[in-house]
C-alpha cells in the first residue's frame, strides 16, 4: 500500500468532499420530520405488541385477576 502525505490525504479528502451531493435545507428539515414520525409509530407499535403479548401471559399463566 502506497503511502501518502498528509497534504495529499487532505487533497484527496477535499476532492470526494466536492464530490457529493449535499441535500438542501428543505430536504433536509422534511427528512428529519419523517425520521421523527417514524420513530413515534414504531414506538407506538411496539407498546401495542407488548401490551398484547403481556395481556396473553398473564392469561394463559393466571396472573390476571
Amino acid at each position: 500500500m502506497a503511502k501518502t502525505s498528509p497534504f495529499q490525504f487532505i487533497q484527496q479528502v477535499r476532492q470526494e468532499v466536492s464530490k457529493v451531493t449535499w441535500p438542501t435545507r428543505k430536504e433536509l428539515t422534511i427528512t428529519t420530520i419523517m425520521v421523527f414520525i417514524m420513530v413515534v409509530l414504531a414506538a407506538v407499535f411496539f407498546l401495542i405488541v407488548d401490551q398484547v403479548i403481556s395481556v396473553g401471559i398473564k392469561f394463559i399463566l393466571g396472573l390476571g385477576n
